[in-house]
């Protein structure tokens, strides 16, 4: 099982999450590419540090929106998507590169992965950017989604992913950060839906359904207030439980 994180999110003198202590606890990290959040600099620490950890780099591709950090919908015609997802893949890329790392797989940030479950205009914008990019880069995303069965249809390499700290639907869908409950903070039973991801393949969503999931990666939020503890938290549960711990990609 992978255990991926959100991480290179910082800007400028602003910090988010303490990825120094995160990185050595994932498999993949999810580096921001600068558009909702990250900059060259951090963008450049982010692959050094992936490198030497032996951490799996994945180009966290989002809309265009640092003052939202990326958490709002925006409404792009197909050639504004197109281009913003291949600056922010070129950019990544060419800052992997540099270091000796490099982009192994896309998974989109935010407002632009919820709206990519549903939304196939945009979908095909996104999958068609990361086509002329690398016809043969693994994609990322929720089961079901738009993005991963045009990704699928497209021959890119898909991977299913379900999140340890967010409460699900029972459509198999996040509830949204405006609702009350919709991120868990209690470490124990984030511990306990680890394990269960990882070994049974469902969730129990907030009506009591149990949502078949059958995950490739785990992610936590390197952003939310207590992600080192919870991380290292989850890595110990997973191991515990006999789980091996490796990239998707």
């Amino acid at each position: 099982m992978d255990l991926n994180a959100d991480l290179g999110e910082s800007f400028g003198s602003w910090t988010m999450g303490d990825d120094a202590s995160m990185f050595p606890l994932v498999t993949s990290a999810n580096v921001a590419c600068g558009f909702h959040a990250g900059d060259p600099v951090t963008m450049l620490d982010s692959c050094r540090a992936a490198f030497e950890l032996d951490v799996t780099v994945g180009a966290h591709v989002g809309y265009r929106d640092l003052a939202g950090f990326g958490r709002r919908s925006l409404d792009m015609s197909f050639d504004e998507l197109f281009g913003d997802v291949l600056y922010q893949l070129g950019a990544l890329d060419g800052v992997a590169h540099a270091v000796g790392a490099s982009v192994d797989y896309v998974k989109p940030h935010g407002a632009l992965y919820n709206r990519l479950v549903h939304d196939a205009e945009q979908a095909s914008a996104v999958v068609a950017a990361i086509q002329a990019y690398d016809p043969g880069l693994p994609i990322l995303g929720l089961p079901g989604s738009q993005l991963l069965v045009q990704a699928k249809e497209a021959g890119h390499p898909v991977f299913v992913e379900a999140f340890v700290d967010r409460a699900y639907q029972a459509d198999g869908t996040l509830v949204p950060r405006s609702q009350e409950g919709a991120v868990l903070h209690d470490v124990g039973s984030i511990v306990e839906r680890a394990v269960r991801l990882a070994t049974k393949g469902e969730v129990v969503a907030v009506d009591g359904t149990v949502v078949q999931v059958r995950p490739d990666s785990l992610c936590i939020h390197g952003d939310t207030p207590g992600a080192v503890e919870m991380a290292t938290a989850v890595r110990a549960g997973l191991e515990a439980a006999g789980v091996e711990l490796e990239s998707f990609a």
